[in-house]
């Protein structure tokens, strides 16, 4: 007869190759139309609620692999929470205002501003980035992120700007809120000024100079004839300088360089003059900086004077202790100036260009006038020295041109004025990494305020009205009536209505005696818009909570969307709106470098998508420790694909193992499974308390680690493999064999049910093929629970010991092979000595010995001649004397004993007697 037919051989339909570029789409259709983010959201209904607050992406262009390392993060834990005892929604978002969305219709759409009013460009904006949205929308639901899609939250709603609103109007009202003059980042590109946080530091060359400035007063410190040397690397602002900042507490020397004398801090000398090519200079006078306050310089090139200022801000860390000082653009420079009186002079627009106020540069770009200040320096006798540097400069994070200091009369947000509520929220927030405190902490201990003003056209207006005396009117009544007004009609209209028409109906002011008044045209820093997030979606959405349980973003966000909700929430509400900060790192190359197309090697996850499917992208996501930075690259994603094949492979060989198994009649209770089946349920316990424990913490790089290495070496290595030698030769009902099918079972429903997170597709094309599933979905189910499978320690410790002797046997049997003594491990015969009383007492309980081992015989020996040593045992490898059993493979001696099937085992033999002759 055929052996073969007798045989129980591995059955199933479930493919090897995932495909999944192809069926993951189709699979994604199926969710969509079975709407399975509201079955999901139904089934938790009263479980405790969790919120994971999604920061918004900016509403332009396709994804990037950073958008995909973000959201499928998000994913991994709203999956998590929604089978963990959560009621977990997950609203996605965008951030929907701002420049980009201003450049790109003028740009790439060629919109000519100038032939239409600001209510139709917004109009126009307004409906290009709803298209971003739609286009970013679908490339986040191909990753497989599950959300509430069809309703995300955008910035540019009405509800949402009505929300925003009233947080301006809260902070406003307790003083937060104010317009003054100062310097602040101004961007000459975008003609707007800039927030820290959309400041970004790059490489720039630019002009050093060393500028002499003649003291015409020394207020009897000074003879007169000096001159204090300043540096500087920005020669445009000599036009505004108005003063020299020294330290009060440094040393400062007047120094004899051939006829001329010069003053500089005395810690700085020596560099000074290396730097200027000074030969022996003379120390003639050492004074404080406080000696010399309101000494007189001339400014170099204008008929006007130049303070000597006393500044705590002044270091010795470069230059020459003498700062330059132009209160128009200069923080530091500012607010010291105003405590001797002195105004802001700030000559430069906002492109950029010089104004009339600095006569002899009438017209000319900052930047451009750079040469021409110098020469004029050269020229006066002024200039000592000019090199060029390549130095860290701030620029403006949207165009990526560099930014200057401006002053100019802006709206602020006064952060000192509760400054000290914002760190104590911030000591008691959970931070992943712990670093993030420390970082954010550093951030808001040093600063002063926020410039939320700008000086552009698509964003949500500052609700701010002006009397005929252009006195600020902001009360309780206009914001509130304001707030209305933009919920029921959206913000458009403050371009599009007069000032009286957006007051509240007979309103009056003593700004206005005559009831004339006028509206701020400046609009909100996008990132008040984002920060306002808490209030208009964790307050303004019935599934959802302030604070938040959860805001997770790249690493950027500690100046941009941590702290700008930070500080809008606690202004608000003196509570952060959040309990846990998890931020993740950069996505690199493969060899550490920053993506870009000049480099050719940006990875695009749509790419991916084609080439390898979501869940490869998915799984690369869990294999990383994303709070660091992380790199990325084909090399590197065909790893991660060989780890998906073995785990695809593991799930396919127990579910052909399982093809004649119901759990509903043939499952063995625990307490019967054979004792090595439940060492590998106990084995999979440790696996899901694991796996939970990382969940928890937010790690997932450990889950892809533990569940590869429990695939490919407790399983693939060790139960799967000699497992079969009972699943294909043993009667279908047989006990051992029901019982190993019932682990698998567990096994593989558990694997399942722990990767569903991390690779839904997969996870529920395996669930499609388990048999006896109540769920449709997997992912409508609950994460195992861990159990208790041994009560009894001794018999866990008794298998944790056999794995580590069965380490020492595949050393002999690789050995054996590689002596040429066997082939394949069925060919042999072993024999093995204890090394110790706990080995030898563990080998006499071990049943089935050398099916454990896959040998065909094992036995245990007092001693034995020619064994090789181990750390536990002495192993003997010789080559089985019997002959191969056709049907199971084993060597045995028994081979020919039956005279009806005389090529089998008797083992064999006798099954197939049983179940498979016929009368």
């Amino acid at each position: 007869m055929d052996y073969k037919e007798t045989l129980l051989m591995p059955k199933t339909k479930f493919p090897m190759r995932g495909n999944l570029p192809n069926k993951e789409p189709v699979r994604r259709k199926e969710w969509e139309e079975a709407d399975l983010y509201q079955k999901g959201q139904q089934r938790t209904e009263g479980r405790p609620l969790f919120i994971l607050h999604d920061g918004p992406p900016y509403a332009n262009g396709d994804l990037h692999i950073g958008h995909a390392l973000n959201k499928i993060l998000k994913d991994f834990i709203t999956r998590y929470k929604s089978m963990a005892g959560y009621h977990a929604p997950y609203v996605p978002g965008w951030d929907t205002h701002g420049l980009p969305i201003e450049t790109a219709l003028t740009k790439k759409k060629k919109v000519d501003r100038k032939k239409l009013t600001i209510a139709e460009f917004r109009q126009k904006c307004a409906e290009y980035a709803m298209k971003q949205v739609d286009n970013q929308r679908e490339q986040f639901i191909e990753l497989g992120v599950r959300g509430d899609w069809d309703n995300p939250y955008l910035t540019l709603t009405k509800d949402y700007e009505a929300a925003q609103i009233r947080v301006f109007g809260e902070m406003a009202k307790k003083g937060y809120i104010y317009k003054g003059l100062k310097p602040v980042y101004w961007s000459p590109s975008s003609e707007s000024a800039l927030a820290e946080a959309e400041i970004e530091y790059h490489d720039k060359r630019s002009p050093s100079i060393y500028v002499a400035f003649d003291v015409t007063d020394g207020k009897g410190l000074l003879d007169g004839g000096e001159k204090f040397v300043i540096w500087t690397t920005t020669p445009w602002t000599i036009p505004a300088n108005l003063g020299i900042n020294l330290h009060p507490e440094f040393d400062y020397v007047v120094v004899q360089v051939n006829d001329e004398k010069f003053v500089v801090a005395e810690e700085l000398l020596s560099a000074v003059a290396e730097e200027l090519d000074w030969e022996n200079p003379e120390v003639v006078k050492t004074f404080k900086g406080k000696e010399a306050d309101r000494i007189v310089t001339k400014h170099p090139f204008y008929d006007r004077d130049s303070l000597i200022m006393l500044g705590e801000h002044v270091t010795t860390d470069a230059g020459t202790g003498c700062v330059h000082t132009a209160p128009g653009h200069g923080e530091d420079d500012f607010y010291v100036s105003r405590e001797y009186g002195i105004e802001a002079l700030c000559p430069v627009d906002e492109k950029g260009v010089f104004t009339d106020e600095a006569p002899g540069y009438e017209g000319m770009f900052y930047d451009t006038a750079n040469k021409a200040i110098t020469e004029k320096l050269e020229e006066v006798g002024a200039l000592l020295k000019l090199k060029f540097i390549t130095h860290s400069y701030p620029h403006d994070w949207r165009t990526k041109k560099p930014t200057i200091f401006r002053a100019t009369s802006q709206w602020f947000a006064s952060i000192k004025d509760f400054r000290q509520d914002i760190l104590d929220e911030i000591k008691r927030i959970n931070w992943y990494p712990n670093w993030g405190e420390t970082r954010l902490y550093n951030m808001v201990r040093d600063r002063e305020d926020w410039c939320i003003s700008r000086q552009r056209t698509w964003g949500v207006p500052i609700p701010v009205f002006y009397g005929e005396d252009n006195q600020p009117i902001i009360t309780d009544e206009t914001i509130e009536h304001v707030s209305t007004l933009f919920a029921e009609h959206g913000s458009n209209i403050w371009f599009e209505w007069d000032a009286k028409e957006l007051l509240p109906e007979g309103f009056t002011s003593e700004h206005s005696p005559n009831g004339k008044f006028s509206k701020e045209v400046d609009i909100m820093d996008v990132w008040f818009d984002s920060g306002s997030s808490h209030e208009a979606v964790l307050v303004g959405r019935d599934d959802h909570r302030r604070p938040a349980d959860v805001y997770l973003e790249g690493s950027d966000q500690y100046r941009g969307w941590f702290n700008s909700s930070l500080s809008t929430a606690v202004a608000v509400t003196g509570k952060a709106p959040y309990e846990n900060i998890i931020s993740h790192g950069f996505t690199l190359d493969g060899d550490g470098r920053k993506m870009s197309k000049s480099l050719g090697n940006v990875i695009q996850p749509s790419k991916v998508l084609k080439q390898l499917g979501a869940d490869i992208l998915r799984l690369w996501v869990s294999s990383v420790d994303y709070q660091a930075d992380v790199r990325i690259s084909d090399d590197i994603l065909k790893q991660v694909s060989e780890t998906y094949r073995k785990i695809r492979n593991t799930f396919r060989f127990m579910l052909a193992n399982i093809a004649d198994f119901d759990p509903a009649k043939n499952r063995v209770q625990d307490a019967d499974l054979e004792e090595v089946d439940r060492y590998m349920l106990h084995r999979l316990q440790n696996v899901i308390t694991s796996v939970k424990e990382s969940y928890d913490n937010y790690e997932f790089s450990p889950i892809y680690h533990q569940i590869h290495n429990f695939c490919a070496v407790d399983l693939s290595s060790f139960y799967l493999d000699f497992a079969k030698d009972i699943l294909y030769i043993e009667a279908a009902d047989n006990h051992r064999r029901r019982s190993i099918q019932t682990v698998y079972y567990d096994i593989l429903t558990s694997l399942v049910q722990l990767l569903t997170p991390i690779i839904p597709h997969t996870a529920e094309e395996v669930w499609e093929y388990i048999p006896g599933t109540e769920a449709e979905y997997v992912q409508l189910t609950d994460i195992p629970e861990p159990k208790t499978v041994f009560e009894n320690k001794d018999a866990l410790e008794k298998w944790d010991h056999f794995m580590k002797v069965r380490d020492d046997v595949l050393k002999a049997l690789e050995e054996a092979r590689n002596e040429k003594v066997i082939g394949k491990s069925l060919e042999a015969k072993i024999t093995i000595v204890a090394k110790d009383a706990q080995t030898k007492a563990v080998l006499e309980q071990i049943p089935y010995l050398h099916q454990l081992l896959i040998v065909s015989e094992a036995d245990v020996a007092e001693n034995v001649e020619g064994a090789s040593e181990y750390r536990y045992v002495h192993v003997k490898v010789e080559k089985h004397p019997g002959e191969k059993c056709e049907r199971c493979w084993v060597a045995s001696e028994t081979v020919g004993d039956d005279p009806d099937h005389p090529e089998l085992c008797t083992r064999c033999a006798d099954i197939v007697k049983e179940h498979y002759t016929t009368a």
